[in-house]
Order: structure tokens, then C-alpha cells, then sequence
């Protein structure tokens, strides 16, 4: 498929800074949606969807998934752990058990490759980053079932998986030209000159929700930078993670540039932390897991960026578009099965309007579709496996001590899988355990509020700042409310929309650092400073008679 500044006739960078103001790149993946779009629209059936899966799954089912180290597939040192299907329990394939040792050997390749591709030209690596895109969108069909099934997704979220995967190649393989550039900056004795150099060899430990998609939004810029990585996938999503690496390496990437190390937390991912050739570890997940990171790369002095959980809040001022506002506080909570870190977990909404408010969300919720995470028209899925199903559930329970009513919901479903009702709290306030706790599932608490100081005190009363959300058709209003929110990330009159050049991290216990455009440029990549005389300016003489 041919890239926007080819069909430009120009292999140069993006005719535009920003590649999504390109209009021959916006057409372009306006086409490229719409060929996807098609292909998913022509599977209208569960049936069929189950039987294209088991076509991709069937070399796994023989082989399982080995570790990927220095462009070889390596049995885990620790033998073999199952993957298990969220949606029936079944059994997917082997995977390679990963260990300390395991993950010293993907460092060492790391560190031997890191070289060459960190002196390779920046059109090469460019063209090679650009392939990764397309091979993502050939494989799209692929990654979208193998995502659903290893995850519980709904297909109608995953099939565009690949689409911002491919993405996230494209926009960072569009900025590799500039990358290293600096800056002059002119003294009166010197010719102060800066430049970005990629820090090393680096970490990413991705999560178990929507795997594919956000190990692209780690890797990417990554290997734009010029680093070399060491990927260790959750353990309970493996498969996109194996389905990256292949498409990664056809693509031109060489060998043991970028090496996958299945295994757990405790074992690979402390050992990925600890390790001295890892000069970075970019992290998803948690916030007491990127607290452990923190700790057990201290000894090595790592480089962490960390993207951490959220408790975020969606308020609803009675001035607002309601039914625009209660379309985004659905969509925010109950798609991905609930299980995004940018969530709107917590519904403020002013007390005049709660009542009518909340009645329309409760015949919204009631109505959600909950099923088979392949049919076409399934909305929420399974949750990702047993000891998170238990943690998401034990929430309807202390809702419950808590004296808040379980208006929608708070229920499983059937005996296979792990499947829940999508959940609406009402009754509650800020201090109860489901407004100040990340459940991470389907499920919304429902908080009233008077006045606009009150809704700003109960939305900055959290351990979290990941993202806000502000309905209002008040623009003073607006300004006024997001200067005082307490988060990384805030739209109004939206949903998350997310626009690859800007900041994306959170503060508080939300995370360090930010992602996106230039901002993961420099959480890859080291400044060096230059500073050449132009002149013979005077020296202090110590020591001169």
C-alpha cells in the first residue's frame, strides 16, 4: 500500500508537521478504514467469525508461543504456562515461561543490535517503520479475532485495533527525519548547539487491555527513536504480542532489535526492571505495580515512564447537551468492557437533572448487549480472567455495605466465562469504597452535586488524575472548571478523543511522564549539548604566576 508522500511524489516527511492535517494522508486512511471497515461488515455472523479464529489459532494450538530473542524462537526457561480464553474458559495454546534468565538474554541482544539500528539512516529506518503499518493493516482481520479471544474485546472494538496500531507506526515513523534535531542557542563566547541521541536498549511492559494497540503506542516511538526493546507482554494477552514481532521482523526490522519475553510480573518483569543493559522501562498498567517498578529499578538509576490507573471523573453540569453527555458517559464506562485506564469511572452530575438523568441511564445500561465477544453485535464482552472477575464483582458487595443502591445490573451471567452485567451505582458519595477504588470493569458510581465548587471539591478528591471529563455549555465556566481539575488529560463536550501529537499521562498516583508527538521522543531519547568557542575569550588562569 502506498504511504501519502509517495503518492505526493515525494519520499520526504509529511507534506504537513502534523500528519493528521495532511489531506492526501487523511483520505488515505480514510480509504484504508473504509477496505477494513468492509471486510468486518462482510463477517456478519458469529459462526464465521469462530471459524476464521480457528484458522489463525491452529498453528498455535501445536506449536504455543515461544519467546522471540535475537530474531530466534526460544522455549522459556521455566517451561511453559496456558493461556486460557476468557470467553469459555478454554484452552488456547502453551506459552513460553519466561525467567530472569530469559530476559538476560533479550538484553544482551537488545544491546548487541542497539547499534545498527541506532545508526542505520533515518529514511531507512523511516521506510522500514512504514512497512510495520502496512503488515499491521494486511494482518488486521488477524489481530482483531486473536485480540478478542485472547481478551474478551468486543470484535466491534478490536476490529479497529489495527487501524490505530498502524497508526501509531505511521505518525512516529513520519517524525524519525527530525527526531534528533536540536536546537542553536547562541552566547556571546560560545556556538551552543543540541542534539537528541536514543538513551539504549529499553523495557515496555504492556498490559492485558487492548494489548496490540498499546504495545504499538510503546514500541513505535521506541524504535523511532533509534532504541532497541525488550517487550514483555502481560501474561494473560500473549498473542498480538507474538503476531507484532512476526510482522515487525518481514517488515525489515533486524533481528534482535526488538525481542518478546513472555512471563509474569514477579519473575520477568522484576528481572526487565533490574537489569543494568535496560537503560529505560516504559509501563501500563497499575499504579502499585508502577510503584514496584520504580523501586526495583532504583539500584540500575532506570529511566521510567509510567502510564498508571484512574478513578476519572465525567461531570454533568444541568446546562449541558444531555443526551450528547449521556451518549459519552455510556460510551467512557461500558465500552472495552469497562477496562481502559481513562475510564470515566465516576458519574458527578448536578442535582437538578439526576433524577431524569439517571433514570434514561439506567434504560441505557439495562439495554447494553452482553456476549460472545465475536458476534458482530455483542457491545461488552468477558472480563480478562478469574482473579479479576472475582475483584470486579466483590465491588457489588461492598456497594452494597456501603448503602448505595444497585440501580442497573450487579450481577454475573451464565457459567462459562467470565461475564457481568454492565453496573450502575446511584445513592453514593465520594467517600465510599466504589467512588474512591479503581474497579477497572463495567461499572459506573453515580455521585450528585449542588454547586460548581462542589462538583471541583468531589472530582479532585482522589489518589488519581489520569483524565476529566466537563459537559457544560458554559464557556467561562469550562476555562474556570479545567484550571482548577486536578488531571493529565481533560475533554469538554467529548469523549476521549485522541489526537497523536498531543500529551497523553496523568498526575498523582496516574503516572510520571507523558506519551505522544514529541513528549515520547524525550522520554527515549538523552539531550546532548554542544558548545563550540568562537573566539579566544579569556580563561582564569589558576595556578599562573
Amino acid at each position: 500500500m502506498l504511504v501519502c508522500h509517495e503518492i505526493a511524489g515525494r519520499d520526504t516527511v509529511c507534506c504537513e508537521p502534523d500528519i493528521h492535517e495532511c489531506l492526501i494522508h487523511r483520505a488515505l486512511s480514510a480509504l484504508v478504514e473504509r477496505q477494513i471497515t468492509r471486510r468486518n461488515d462482510s463477517v456478519t455472523t458469529l459462526d464465521q467469525n469462530v471459524e476464521k479464529l480457528n484458522g489463525f489459532l491452529s498453528r498455535f494450538k501445536s506449536s504455543g508461543i515461544l519467546n522471540r530473542i535475537d530474531g530466534q524462537d526460544v522455549p522459556g526457561a521455566g517451561g511453559v504456562f496456558e493461556s486460557i480464553s476468557p470467553v469459555d474458559n478454554s484452552f488456547i495454546c502453551d506459552v513460553a515461561h519466561g525467567t530472569a534468565a530469559d530476559i538476560d538474554a533479550a538484553a544482551q541482544s537488545a544491546a548487541r543490535h542497539f547499534p545498527e539500528w541506532r545508526d542505520m539512516p533515518a529514511t531507512q529506518r523511516r521506510k522500514i517503520l512504514i512497512k510495520v503499518a502496512e503488515g499491521i493493516e494486511a494482518r488486521a482481520d488477524e489481530i482483531a479475532l486473536c485480540e478478542c479471544w485472547d481478551t474478551g474485546q468486543a470484535f466491534r472494538f478490536m476490529s479497529k485495533a489495527a487501524l490505530r496500531g498502524a497508526e501509531n507506526f505511521r505518525y512516529f515513523a513520519d517524525q524519525v527525519i527530525q527526531a534528533r534535531d536540536g536546537q542553536h542557542l547562541k552566547s556571546p563566547t560560545l556556538m551552543n548547539v543540541t542534539s537528541r541521541v536514543p538513551i539504549g536498549p529499553v523495557g515496555v511492559i504492556t498490559p492485558w487491555n487492548t494489548p496490540f494497540m498499546l504495545s504499538t503506542w510503546k514500541i513505535a516511538p521506541a524504535l523511532a527513536a533509534g532504541c532497541a526493546v525488550v517487550h514483555k507482554p502481560a501474561e494473560s494477552s500473549p498473542l498480538t504480542a507474538r503476531l507484532l514481532i512476526e510482522i515487525a521482523e518481514e517488515a525489515g526490522l533486524p533481528p534482535g532489535v526488538l525481542n518478546t519475553v513472555n512471563g509474569f510480573g514477579e519473575e520477568a518483569g522484576k528481572a526487565l526492571c533490574e537489569h543494568p543493559l535496560i537503560k529505560a522501562i516504559a509501563f501500563v498498567g497499575e499504579s502499585r505495580t508502577g510503584s514496584l517498578i520504580t523501586k526495583q529499578g532504583a539500584d540500575t538509576l532506570k529511566r521510567n515512564h509510567l502510564e498508571l490507573g484512574g478513578k476519572n471523573p465525567v461531570i454533568v453540569f444541568d446546562d449541558a447537551d444531555l443526551e450528547r453527555a449521556l451518549d459519552a458517559v455510556i460510551f467512557m464506562i461500558y465500552s472495552i468492557n469497562g477496562e481502559r485506564c481513562t475510564s470515566s469511572s465516576r458519574l458527578l452530575v448536578q442535582e437538578n437533572i439526576r433524577e431524569e438523568f439517571e433514570a434514561k441511564l439506567v434504560e441505557r445500561v439495562n439495554n447494553i448487549k452482553v456476549g460472545h465477544p465475536l458476534d458482530p453485535k455483542t457491545e461488552v464482552g468477558p472480563l480478562i480472567n478469574e482473579e479479576h472477575f472475582k475483584k470486579v464483582t466483590s465491588y457489588f458487595d461492598i456497594a452494597k455495605q456501603d448503602k448505595a443502591t444497585i440501580a442497573a445490573g450487579g450481577e454475573t451471567i451464565g457459567d462459562k466465562g467470565y461475564f457481568v452485567k454492565p453496573t450502575l451505582f446511584t445513592n453514593a458519595n465520594n467517600a465510599m469504597r466504589i467512588a474512591q477504588e479503581e474497579i477497572f470493569g463495567p461499572v459506573l458510581t453515580s455521585i450528585p452535586f449542588s454547586t460548581e465548587e462542589e462538583a471541583l471539591s468531589i472530582a479532585n478528591d482522589t489518589l488519581y488524575g489520569l483524565t476529566g471529563y466537563v459537559w457544560t455549555n458554559d464557556l467561562t465556566r469550562a476555562l474556570r472548571f479545567t484550571d482548577k481539575l486536578e488531571a493529565g488529560m481533560i475533554w469538554v463536550n467529548s469523549e476521549n478523543v485522541r489526537h497523536l501529537p498531543t500529551p497523553f499521562g496523568g498526575v498523582k498516583a496516574s503516572g510520571i511522564g507523558r506519551d505522544g508527538g514529541d513528549w515520547s521522543f524525550e522520554f527515549y531519547m538523552e539531550q546532548k549539548h554542544i558548545g563550540f568557542a568562537m573566539g579566544q575569550h579569556k580563561i582564569a588562569r589558576l595556578g599562573a604566576q
